[in-house]
């Protein structure tokens, strides 16, 4: 097997650290890191009643769409093999590794590796598939079936493409997943992997996952886009779902500057994962340790946290649960929050990337993204969050923090590169 490295060349050595060198976005309020960064600071929000299907009967309507002809940007053979947000997840893929300006097929082989996250898989695909079993018969289903649904399909649609043969996996932890798989690319890469593809692209916009998220409890029923989503709010009824993500190019900055790179958008500098206890234990929430040990993993005190990109769940009580939180670890309104999701909608097992994607955005730029709509703020006495209109600061390292439904709780700090 051939040393991790480029082609032909000796392999630099590995440093310990990981950096981002590529992004790839797809959001519902924004196309690629330029089209997606400038609505964001806009405050242009993509939440809309969904198209995709009629949701008049259902309880809750909107959707965080993305809005994009994927038979534009895919060769056509992919087309009828992958669900939509596979092919979403191939268009984030091209764009990060052309951002990184890097070609895996040009690296060493094993050198690169492939790890996102899902929330459940194609269940677009899926449903298409079984109505063409029950209206039909099973000669009327497709053979890609066996895959498109499953939950690791785009770590292997995407490493197939760009022949991204060293390690490749999938993690499912709902909104935390984004994060969980950003870390465990950065493990990857510790361990000599000279150059991994991690994030998410999520998305799952069909009645039959409609039916699924709505039983939740946690979809906002609100019909007005602007009134839906409105996390730390007076007037919180619940999330929107979307569809979107991000995907990063992690690498060691040896290899990078190998390659001739002399753009890093940050380091990943620290993380830590928890699960929350059994209910009615009478036990503390996961977030404090996760948050907790992420700084400890970043050799970082409270004080030198500049930001923090709130989960921003949008249920009375996990809003609570956060901001107690906030308040514990940092004291009363130390530290600005932002939940630009209010923008996108929670994207699922994409939403979390975004936001990594988002702060490392905001690290590169020294401005804070907004949070929009919040018009009758909850916790003004608790937390420092950001409003409407986009906040100049001097920012060094963000904390970013998702929590994924069943109890899922995770934490990253990301360093402004020196």
């Amino acid at each position: 097997m051939t040393a991790p490295g480029t082609a032909g060349t000796a392999p630099a050595r590995a440093t310990g650290t990981a950096v981002v060198t590529g992004l790839g976005v797809v959001a519902p309020n924004g196309l690629g890191v330029a089209e997606y960064w400038a609505a964001t600071l806009r405050g242009e929000s993509g939440i809309g009643r969904i198209t995709r299907f009629d949701p008049a009967p259902y309880s809750a309507q909107l959707a965080g769409e993305v809005t994009l002809d994927t038979a534009s940007r895919l060769p056509s053979r992919l087309l009828p093999q992958t669900d939509r947000m596979t092919q979403l997840a191939l268009i984030a893929a091209e764009e990060a590794l052309a951002d990184a300006g890097a070609d895996p097929r040009q690296l060493a082989d094993y050198a690169t590796g492939v790890v996102t996250a899902a929330s459940a898989g194609g269940f677009e695909f899926g449903q298409r598939e079984l109505e063409a079993l029950w209206s039909k018969g099973g000669a009327y289903v497709s053979a890609y079936q066996s895959f498109a649904w499953f939950y690791p399909v785009n770590s292997g649609q995407i490493s197939i493409r760009h022949g991204m043969r060293g390690p490749g996996s999938t993690l499912v932890a709902e909104q935390a997943g984004g994060l969980d798989a950003i870390a465990k690319a950065r493990r990857h890469v510790r361990d000599g992997t000279a150059l991994m593809l991690a994030g998410g692209v999520d998305g799952s916009l069909c009645p039959w996952s409609w039916v699924c998220m709505i039983r939740s409890g946690r979809v906002s029923p609100v019909t007005e886009p602007s009134r839906a989503y409105l996390p730390f709010d007076l007037d919180v009824t619940g999330h929107v779902p979307g569809e979107g993500g991000a995907l990063l190019v992690v690498e060691d900055p040896g290899e990078a500057r190998q390659r001739g790179v002399d753009r890093i958008y940050g380091v990943v500098a620290g993380h830590a994962a928890t699960f929350d206890p059994q209910p009615g234990s009478g036990r503390e929430p996961g977030l404090r340790r996760a948050i907790e040990l992420a700084l400890r993993d970043a050799r970082l005190s409270v004080a030198e946290v500049d930001v923090v990109f709130a989960d921003a769940a949008g249920v009375a009580a996990l809003d609570r649960v956060e901001v107690d939180t906030l308040a514990t670890v940092f004291g009363p309104r130390a530290v600005p929050v932002t939940a630009p999701k209010t923008m996108t909608g929670r994207l699922l097992g994409g939403g979390a990337a975004l936001d990594v994607a988002t702060a490392l955005l905001s690290l590169r730029d020294s401005v804070i993204p907004p949070t929009i709509h919040i018009d009758r703020p909850a916790f003004a006495e608790a937390i420092d969050l950001v409003g409407s209109e986009p906040r100049e600061a001097t920012l060094t390292n963000a904390l970013v923090l998702a929590r994924g439904q069943g109890g899922f709780n995770s934490a990253m700090v990301l360093r402004r590169p020196a």
